[in-house]
Formats: structure tokens, C-alpha cells, sequence
């Protein structure tokens, strides 16, 4: 005889839409990824102090005059600081990641434009994908945090269904990241050490790491288990990649800006991890417990 589903499990249906999320508050003792992640805007906004400008290209306005420009940039900066300090306390994570996570979304939609406008270039995609994790982790982080039974009509950005739809996004976003490795593979080899043989293969590898690993997430085969290999590749190139440039020059504000988003691109992926309480076993609707790594 057949048994029934038990809580915590499924037969059908891929873990990105199914998968048990139900989660005790965490806003009591921050996870490593939330701190990780707090640590890269407090970043953010402190270059964005000291130099009185966005995140270079990151944050690029896609306005070329915008009056008051400046004072944006600086207004910028304190958010993305008190947003980052805000998350590393319990009585001001809640509120600091919905404002973060409305903060992520204004960039990500910065980016649309130039997708709508230039379609056709990868680079355009690139931008995109990259804002697209970092607002997911944000997301993941929000609906993790918000009371969604609060209010009403907030159940589909907050609690269970919030942490699945951030998750799609995250997943979506990872082909962009991917496929510039092979769009742009002669530029993207220049970045990798020269220590390291066969650069050009380590370039289409992780190009096709995030592949794989958008594929796993949407179709339900291990799904936490990529989530995780693809935060640990992010944070392993961000350290391979940047690490050696702001030691070698300390001083120079474009080596500091690439790792500090970098990172964050890295804490984004390490937060939508982090939500994962179950995996599923390969192949798709078989499920099984695990505890939270959040």
C-alpha cells in the first residue's frame, strides 16, 4: 500500500516550487551568509562615502546628466551602510532587509533598458544577471525575515512562497553570468591567475559551472547542493580574482569596488543556500530532510 506524503516531503513537483521552507525566525542569531552578506553592503557603502560615487559600473545610472548626481551617490551609500549594519542586529533585521530588498530591486531595475534596448549583447545580460543574484539573496533574506501573515496580500514576496520565487530568480539569472564566459572568453581569461594551467578551461568550466547549476535548481536535482557549489565557485574567483589586485594595489578604488561586489554577488548566492531545510534526491519530486544551513 501506498503511503502518504509526510510533512517535510513530496512526491511530485520540482523543490524550487515544493520544498518544505518552514523555518524558525533567524533574525534572533544571524547565519554566517546574513553577515557575510551585511559585511559587502557596509562595503559598498563605505567606498561610496570616501569616493562620492555609485559602484562604478555595478550601480552605473543610465542617465548620462542626472542633476543632483552626487548627492544620489551619497544617499546611496547610506542606505547600502545602514542597510548592512542593520542585518547584523536582531531588533533591526527585519525592517533593514525589506528596505534593502526594495533598495536591490530599483538597481535591477536600472538594468532593464539597456536588455530591452541592446538585446543582442551579452554584456547588456551580464549586468543584469549579476544585480539579479545580489537582489535575490536580498529577497531570499526579506522573505526569510517578514512575518508574512502580518498583512494581507504579502504572502507572495514574504515567508515560504517568497524564499521559492527568489530562488527562480536567483536560478535565472546564473545563465548570464555563464554564458559571458564564453561570449567573452578571451576577455574573461585575462582575469584568471597566470599561475593556474589551462586558463581558457577553467574559463569555459565555471561558465559552465552556473549553467549546470541554474538547470539543477529549476529542475529539482540537488538543488542546495548547487545553490552551495555555485556560492563557493563565486566567492573562489572573487578571491582568485580581485583578492591579488587590492593587495597589490591598495590604493586604487576600481580593485576595491570589484572585490567588494564581487563578494556580494557571492553573499547573494550564499543566502539563497542558505534557505534550502531539504534536497532532493536525483531526479525530480524524491526529497529528503536535512537540517537548515542558515
Amino acid at each position: 500500500m501506498e503511503r502518504s506524503a509526510r510533512p517535510g516531503h513530496t512526491r511530485f513537483g520540482s523543490p524550487v516550487l515544493s520544498t518544505d521552507d518552514r523555518r524558525k525566525s533567524s533574525a534572533a542569531s544571524p547565519g554566517l551568509a546574513r553577515v557575510f552578506f551585511a559585511l559587502t553592503m557596509i562595503g559598498l557603502g563605505v567606498l561610496g562615502l570616501i569616493y562620492g560615487d555609485v559602484a562604478l559600473v555595478w550601480q552605473r545610472i543610465p542617465i548620462e546628466h542626472l542633476p543632483g548626481r552626487q548627492l544620489l551617490a551619497y544617499a546611496c551609500a547610506v542606505i547600502e551602510l545602514i542597510t548592512g549594519m542593520g542585518l547584523l542586529f536582531r531588533g533591526t533585521a527585519r525592517i533593514t532587509a525589506a528596505v534593502l530588498a526594495v533598495y536591490l530591486l530599483f538597481w535591477l531595475l536600472l538594468k532593464v533598458p539597456a536588455v530591452v534596448v541592446m538585446p543582442q549583447l551579452e554584456a547588456t545580460w551580464l549586468g543584469f544577471g549579476e544585480i539579479a543574484v545580489i537582489f535575490a539573496g536580498g529577497w531570499t533574506l526579506h522573505a526569510s525575515l517578514a512575518d508574512s501573515g502580518r498583512r494581507k496580500g504579502l504572502g507572495c514576496i514574504t515567508g515560504k512562497t517568497g524564499i521559492r520565487c527568489a530562488r527562480v530568480v536567483f536560478a535565472l539569472s546564473l545563465p548570464m553570468i555563464g554564458l559571458s564566459h564564453f561570449f567573452y572568453s578571451e576577455q574573461t581569461v585575462a582575469f584568471v591567475p597566470a599561475w593556474l594551467p589551462f586558463r581558457l578551461a577553467w574559463v569555459y568550466l565555471t561558465g559552465a559551472g552556473s549553467i549546470a547549476a541554474s538547470m539543477a535548481i529549476l529542475l529539482g536535482v540537488v538543488p542546495r547542493l548547487a545553490a552551495t557549489l555555485e556560492a563557493t565557485m563565486l566567492s573562489i574567483i572573487t578571491l582568485l580574482v580581485w583578492g591579488p589586485g587590492v593587495i597589490a594595489t591598495p590604493t586604487d578604488r576600481t580593485q576595491w569596488t570589484a572585490l567588494t561586489i564581487s563578494f556580494a554577488i557571492a553573499g547573494g548566492a550564499w543566502l539563497v543556500a542558505s534557505s534550502y531545510r531539504a534536497t532532493a534526491r536525483f531526479g525530480v519530486g524524491a526529497y529528503i530532510t536535512n537540517p537548515s544551513t542558515g
